[in-house]
């Protein structure tokens, strides 16, 4: 872990950590990206909770899975995972690079 330029601590993950994770079941991504980016590319099986409007009481239970952050490049992710921190809740992890990084690496993507 290191310290997020945002506030609190991060961990970055990476693309094939999260992908695996996701396969697994191990791993429930958030994605903090505006609804409009969210119709026009996500992450299948990401939930959208967008930062205009981010309240960590809006977050999905993840049970036993490992919440992570994800947004288009990782800032966002990062201010995600700040304001959990700033409200009291662990939640510091996030996939670095974003949805950039995940469809560089040939990760599928859906539309709508």
């Amino acid at each position: 872990m290191q310290n997020n330029p945002f506030g609190g601590v991060i961990e970055n993950l990476s693309v094939d950590e999260v992908k695996a994770g996701m396969d697994a079941g191990t791993m429930l991504l958030v994605d903090v990206r505006e609804p409009n980016e969210i119709e026009s590319e996500s992450i299948p099986g990401a939930v959208n909770v967008p930062l205009s409007t981010f309240d960590v009481a809006a977050l999905p239970d993840a049970g036993d899975k490992m919440l992570v952050f994800s947004c288009r490049s990782g800032q966002r992710s990062q201010k995600a995972a700040a304001a959990a921190q700033a409200a009291g809740v662990d939640l510091h992890r996030h996939m670095a690079g974003g949805i950039l990084a995940w469809k560089e690496a040939g990760f599928e993507t859906e539309r709508g």
